[in-house]
């Protein structure tokens, strides 16, 4: 037959039994010493009485001259049951050199010989002792009476043991309810801790804390989200590898308050924040993260929950299949054109103008040739210049001619293998498409969410332009690349300059404004920075210069 194997007492419970253990043997440790002691004082206050009293009978001029009186016990046995009554001592017994008694508590013993030590006092000294005599063990001290320099008598005051005893056990009750009175108190404070501690760690026992500790460490290093955990007072308490990884912080950062960890502050109040937040995205200098907090609360706010996960990667992928679908578009429409064109040069020749259907679709050939030829003799960069023919086929189909710069030359290899190709398709296509919005508008006219603090130009206020036009100057030269877009739009104004680079610098709705904060996210992480100025048609200008010697040390997890 099996038993059932027994849970180990829970942790608090263990606690609670030594705590119980160590306050009794610490109240009867106490309790002991205070008895030993108490026995100790009780004898020495015993002795000190009956010293002074046995002195102060030795002393006196009346006991030398009743000594010398042919009946010295007529006059000290009255004197000495007088001083025994007074001062409360057990007995007081005057007797001659020769240890024969004068006085006595029992009238009968006066004449008979004293039962004690003599010889030192006739020395001449005080001493005392404990000793058994007619009345039982009793602590006593002899003196000797002096008459000059002669020994003419000795004095014995005593007090019984038992007395003593009596007066140590009177105190020992005292202290038998002190004891108690503390040991309850003590049983006490200790169920009061341990309740609470029993609450702090849920009924678990040493063995299941210690397990529990070990897969939460085990857990918070296997995990590839971010874990940050903070405390009441907005300082980190826990953090793993990962989400140290996601913020950029360094080792040695549990402890420090959140503020004092010079991250963007749009991040800053989300990790401060009172309120839940959910799916909130972010960006750190070289990382796109999604945050969600839950505070912890049981009765008082103790802290903050965070996970953190990155979607840089995401980010780049989706600007990467927006830019595929943009193409995908472009090239619908371009078959559409070209079908319309087919038609019309079949037409032609059908009415018998060969002449004019050859000059139509000639000309159609050489204007679509003429961007094509000139993106290709210029940019070597085979991702880049796929990039600017997509973008001049989706720009003609709003009506914005994308223009490549006359100084616009990166040789084939120009751009080291270790730059990104992501980050340049980043940069490039973020700033295209901020471009062709702002300079579609300009001739257009505003949509419903343009304006400050849309992320593209305000309302032109001046006179439009005839034709929306985006220039982009592409260039590898002295170490440096430089990417530079412009157009002809509204331009920015200057309260928007500072913000135009801010997550979320935008009206369009839900999931806009993030192209140009991931812009100069990119041109941070590969050791670049990005300018906006005015354009030359008056439009916004902006530049990215990238030093191709620092792309050489960005991190290969970028062109994975």
């Amino acid at each position: 037959m099996r038993f059932p194997r027994t849970r180990p007492r829970s942790l608090a419970g263990q606690l609670f039994a030594m705590q119980v253990v160590l306050v009794a043997a610490v109240v009867a440790g106490c309790a002991f010493f205070a008895y030993v002691s108490g026995s100790s004082q009780a004898k020495e206050t015993a002795t000190r009485q009956v010293r002074t009293a046995a002195l102060a009978i030795a002393g006196a001029p009346s006991v030398r001259e009743a000594i010398r009186t042919p009946d010295p016990s007529a006059v000290l046995q009255p004197y000495a049951e007088q001083v025994r009554k007074d001062t409360g001592i057990a007995f007081v017994t005057i007797m001659d050199p020769h240890r024969v008694r004068w006085t006595h508590p029992n009238a009968e013993r006066i004449g008979e010989s004293f039962l004690g030590h003599t010889a030192r006092a006739l020395r001449g000294e005080t001493f005392s002792e404990t000793y058994t005599g007619t009345l039982g063990p009793s602590i006593r001290v002899v003196t000797p009476i002096r008459d000059g320099n002669r020994i003419v008598g000795l004095v014995s005051a005593g007090i019984t043991v038992e007395r003593v005893s009596s007066q140590v056990r009177a105190q020992l009750g005292a202290l038998g309810l002190a004891a108690g009175a503390a040991l309850a108190l003590g049983g006490l404070g200790t169920y009061v801790i341990n309740a609470r501690l029993r609450r702090h760690t849920h009924g678990m026992n040493a063995a299941e804390l210690s397990r529990l500790h070990d897969y939460h460490e085990a857990t918070l290093h296997a995990v590839r989200e971010g874990l940050l955990m903070l405390d009441g007072q907005r300082r980190i308490a826990l953090i793993n590898d990962a989400g140290r990884e996601l913020l950029g912080l360094a080792p040695g950062t549990v402890g420090r308050r959140v503020a004092e960890l010079d991250l963007p502050a749009p991040l800053t109040g989300a990790l401060l924040a009172s309120e839940e937040r959910v799916d909130e995205v972010h960006l750190t200098a070289d990382r796109v993260i999604v945050v969600n907090t839950r505070p912890v609360v049981g009765g008082e706010r103790r802290g903050t929950v965070v996970t953190l996960r990155d979607h840089t990667e995401l980010q780049a992928l989706s600007g990467e299949l927006d830019s595929e679908r943009g193409f995908t578009q472009a090239l619908r429409s371009q078959a559409h054109e070209a079908a319309n064109r087919l038609h019309t040069v079949v037409s032609l020749i059908e009415l018998g103008r060969e002449e004019e259907a050859v000059g139509f679709a000639t000309a159609e050939l050489e204007l679509a040739q003429v961007l094509t030829d000139r993106v290709v003799g210029a940019v070597g960069e085979p991702v880049l210049a796929a990039l600017l023919l997509g973008k001049a086929a989706q720009a003609n189909e709003r009506g914005v001619e994308l223009v490549l710069a006359d100084d616009s030359l990166i040789d084939d290899g120009a751009l080291p293998a270790t730059l990104p190709q992501r980050d340049l398709v980043t940069i490039l296509g973020n700033l295209i498409d901020n471009a062709v919005d702002a300079a579609s508008e300009a001739v257009t006219g505003p949509g419903p969410g343009s304006g400050p603090g849309s992320g593209v130009p305000a309302q032109r206020t001046g006179p439009r332009p005839a034709r929306a036009r985006v220039t982009v100057t592409a260039l590898a030269d002295d170490g440096e690349l430089l990417l530079r877009v412009a157009d002809n739009g509204a331009g920015v104004g200057p309260d928007d300059a500072a913000e135009v680079f801010r997550r979320g610098w935008s009206t369009h709705g839900a999931g806009r404004g993030l192209g140009l904060a991931l812009v100069r996210q990119a041109a941070h992480r590969n050791g670049g920075a990005v300018v906006l100025e005015q354009g030359p048609d008056g439009g916004a200008e902006f530049t990215v210069r990238l030093p191709l010697a620092a792309c050489s040390g960005a991190r290969e997890e970028s062109t994975t």
